[in-house]
């Protein structure tokens, strides 16, 4: 069977995980995108500068790569918007130590955190999406308007607290 080349207008989306605002190690990016005809060190530049606004968290990125060509775009999760919200300062810990983050957000941070993941959510209804993003604060281990988010969480569920519904657009495939 002969090798041939990639269709130049073939787009591919690779995922990864990667440190923000860090070149990525080339070696680990070299198995992933050595095939398709990219330099690994270029590559982790272009991670690089793409993930300057996230620096110091682990986020999850999307590479397209269309005609040899990488565009980097960051994939944030819950709890990465959540820290990123808490404004902190990057530090460094050492391997192995669990790290907290003792910080207050407000509600409206919550919803508009929610907002985003909207469209990735199994949630029925908006409120549903806010518990979950309530659930990464408490695991995270910060407040939501000075209160513990599963008291937030209660407060929704008992008809307490009202959740404005919100339906994302549509992702494109």
């Amino acid at each position: 069977m002969k090798w041939r080349e990639p269709d130049p207008n073939a787009i591919t989306l690779i995922y990864m995980r990667a440190v923000g605002g860090q070149v990525g190690n080339p070696a680990a990016l070299a198995p992933k995108i050595g095939p398709l005809g990219l330099s690994p060190k270029k590559v982790g530049d272009d991670i690089a500068k793409g993930t300057k606004d996230w620096k110091g968290l682990r986020i999850t990125i999307q590479l397209s790569i269309q005609n040899r060509q990488a565009t980097v775009s960051v994939v944030p999760s819950a709890s990465a918007l959540i820290v990123k919200a808490l404004n902190e300062a990057p530090r460094s810990i050492p391997k192995g130590e669990p790290l907290l983050h003792t910080g207050n957000i407000t509600l409206e941070d919550v919803i508009a955190i929610a907002k985003v993941m909207r469209p990735r959510s199994l949630a029925v209804k908006m409120a549903g999406t806010v518990k979950e993003i309530l659930g990464t604060a408490a695991s995270v281990g910060c407040t939501v308007d000075g209160s513990d988010p599963r008291d937030l969480q209660s407060q929704i569920t008992d008809g307490e607290l009202e959740i404005e519904d919100y339906e994302a657009p549509e992702e494109e495939a």
